[in-house]
């Protein structure tokens, strides 16, 4: 399927646990709302290395942490300060940082330049999103929530369990396997999904409304499976 940037290739690593999304929200007085951001040294190391450790088994090159610390200079400030030290001991893997309203206009403009962008987690969630956009769309595009004993892969805007499936967004996202991810003897079925819809999108076939189609996502899914064989 042709994008406005092919072969455009990009990691968006987010914190997932703290930040704003933490929910700690009160009413000081009548009219006056304060939100809680919650940054930790233990969870913004934990992502760091992460993203590091993830950049160098990919042979990724590049990690930008996005920030906003020219204002929030304690939360943001120690977030960077943990993915700084992080760097120190990845030197094969170029680090920077840029702000974040800057770094969505350098998406737009020029993607290209970046490669892995490690995030808080409503930046990771605002930038997962308008990246998203600049390959086709939300369900074009695959996540991953990992942590220490479990993991959960999703499509990156979840189930949108709300939308008729008439309209939904293609679930291409959920049919690319990962074969570490598979039960045993369906690693093989996995590699055959992302074949499968490849194969759909060559032949612009039984595609969903936001990627240019009129078929729902059973008649897409059902082209996947017909294309698997």
């Amino acid at each position: 399927m042709a994008t406005h940037w092919p072969g455009l290739d990009l990691i968006i690593v987010r914190e997932n646990t703290e930040g704003e999304y933490v929910g700690l929200e009160h009413e000081v007085v009548p009219g006056v709302v304060e939100a809680i951001k919650v940054i930790t040294e233990k969870g913004s190391t934990r992502i760091a290395k992460f993203a590091f450790e993830y950049a160098r088994k990919h042979g990724r090159k590049k990690i930008h942490s996005i920030h906003k610390a020219n204002i929030m200079k304690l939360s943001d400030g120690l977030f960077l300060r943990c993915a700084r030290t992080v760097s120190e001991g990845f030197p094969e893997i170029f680090y920077g940082e840029h702000i974040i309203d800057n770094t969505c206009m350098q998406l737009v403009m020029n993607p290209w330049q970046y490669d892995t962008l490690l995030l808080e987690n409503l930046y990771g969630d605002i930038v997962s999103d308008l990246c998203a956009g600049l390959v086709g769309g939300l369900g074009l595009v695959p996540g991953a929530n990992l942590g220490i004993d479990c993991a959960i892969f999703e499509a990156v805007h979840g189930s949108a369990p709300t939308l008729p499936a008439k309209t939904s967004p293609t679930p291409r996202a959920v049919a690319i396997g990962h074969p570490d991810a598979a039960p045993p003897g369906r690693a093989r079925r996995g590699g055959q999904g992302a074949e499968g819809s490849r194969s759909v999108y060559a032949e612009r076939k039984s595609l969903t409304r936001d990627v240019g189609g009129t078929a729902g996502t059973t008649q897409f899914a059902d082209a996947v499976l017909a294309a698997m064989g």
